[in-house]
């Protein structure tokens, strides 16, 4: 893998040839690897808390499992709220880096609150406020990835930035798992940490992070030196119809039916920890051991995304958990199960989490490019939020291995049936929408 440490194609030389990266050879921008290490802070921050929320929840508050669902499903689908504002208001304003920093810097400020809060309401509140964050910031972060990613490397831009990003969520539960091994009931050191992560992710993202512009700027040097240059092309009229109507109408549609039949990490390690009866201090191992399989399979599948189709990849990775289910739900102890189930969770997140994000923008044009990405997020979290909600009481109902198979059964039905409806795009690699020249119209303004 080569890193440039330019936003921009390399330039035209004075004979008229552009200076060209060696044949087969795949570039990131520098923009991307530190957006994957602002992530990768942010990520050991929130999942340091989200390894030790089920275990907090239900042994240290007290509450049932169908309360557990209803914070599950806050924490999978608040983020809905905001998601297409913070896409839109990056697209209006064409400043996805300070929409993305609000964003970052609200998360960081409601883990103070987790210090204080000791009560359903109180954690209900500062989650809330958590995922708003998350939802404000992804969007704008990933049109940032978009703009300074070339268009046919874009499914192994966002695998490499999602496995920085999956370093912080395996080294935060790790974090966690050592905390409590010395402090057994440490989990208030475990939230003072979080937010000292959560604010040195604030600080690369406001002073290291350029502001990409993706819009073509009056005055630049060449108009200012009286050089003729052609001029820039008339700026579109944001277009709702992109993002909810043709093949963009069909990937929320199909998000929205997968994502009501993922069920939270948290339920399935829950269902592991109870076959297998292991200590408490040992239960964020388990999203460490998925974050792990995540980063072994995220650029190997970015990069697969990028040859036979991000559609297909998206799709076909929710075989993956489908088997994960399945395995979950055996009656087997041994740890061999355990293993496989969370290599199956983490092949299922990597073909699924970015290769998603790159998919919905190779299908809206460049002006509504962070609401097209907000839009499919925002889909799957609100279905995961009904999920986490109705596997909560689905789990008291029938039990947990008894849920967890009619799950996996209607999951199994609905992959066929969601290819069916993505066949038009499930094979397409190339932008529907292609961007103009890139050194014409990217711009990275000051700080």
């Amino acid at each position: 893998m080569y890193i440039s440490f330019s936003n921009t194609p390399e330039p035209e030389d004075k004979t008229g040839d552009a200076t060209r990266t060696p044949r087969g050879t795949r570039t990131v921008s520098s923009t991307v690897i530190t957006l994957g290490i602002v992530s990768l802070l942010t990520d050991i921050s929130s999942e340091s808390v989200a390894a030790i929320l089920p275990l907090y929840v239900t042994g240290v508050l007290g509450l049932s499992t169908i309360a557990f669902g209803f914070l599950d499903g806050v924490y999978q689908g608040v983020s809905a709220l905001v998601r297409i504002g913070g896409g839109y208001v990056s697209d209006r304003s064409d400043q996805p880096k300070w929409v993305a920093f609000v964003g970052y810097a609200l998360a960081a400020v409601a883990r103070i609150g987790l210090l204080f809060a000791s009560g359903f309401a109180a954690i209900t509140a500062v989650i809330t406020a958590d995922r708003i964050g998350k939802g404000i910031r992804t969007a704008p972060r990933d049109a940032l990835i978009t703009a300074t990613s070339e268009p046919e490397n874009l499914g192994k831009s966002f695998g490499v930035h999602r496995t920085l990003d999956n370093i912080g969520a395996a080294v935060g539960p790790l974090i966690a798992f050592f905390i409590l091994l010395l402090i057994p009931d440490g989990f208030h050191t475990i939230f003072v940490a979080s937010l000292a992560f959560a604010l040195i992710g604030v600080l690369i993202l406001g002073l290291v992070v350029p502001n990409v512009r993706t819009r073509p700027r009056e005055g630049s040097p060449e108009q200012r030196e009286g050089v003729p240059v052609a001029p820039a092309p008339q700026r579109k009229r944001f277009d709702w119809a992109a993002v909810t109507k043709g093949p963009m109408r069909r990937v929320l549609i199909a998000a929205g039916i997968l994502g009501i039949l993922t069920i939270g990490d948290g339920f399935i390690y829950l269902v592991l920890q109870n076959r297998s009866d292991f200590a408490a201090q040992w239960f964020p191992l388990m999203y460490v051991g998925t974050n792990l399989a995540f980063l072994a399979f995220a650029v190997p599948l970015g990069r697969l995304s990028d040859r036979v189709g991000r559609g297909r990849v998206f799709v076909f990775g929710h075989v993956a958990l489908v088997a994960a289910y399945v395995v979950a739900a055996m009656p087997i102890t041994d740890i061999a199960a355990t293993i496989l189930c969370l290599l199956l969770l983490g092949a299922f997140y990597a073909s699924t989490d970015g290769v998603l994000a790159a998919l919905a923008s190779q299908l809206t044009p460049p002006e509504t490019r962070g609401t097209g990405i907000a839009a499919a997020q925002t889909v799957v979290a609100l279905t995961r939020f009904v999920s986490a909600t109705g596997f909560g009481f689905l789990w008291y109902a029938i039990g947990p291995e008894s849920a967890m198979i009619v799950v996996g059964v209607l999951l199994a039905i609905a992959i066929p049936l969601v290819a069916l409806l993505l066949r038009p795009y499930l094979a397409t690699t190339r932008p529907l929408y292609p961007d103009t020249d890139l050194s014409a119209s990217t711009e990275v303004s000051g700080q």
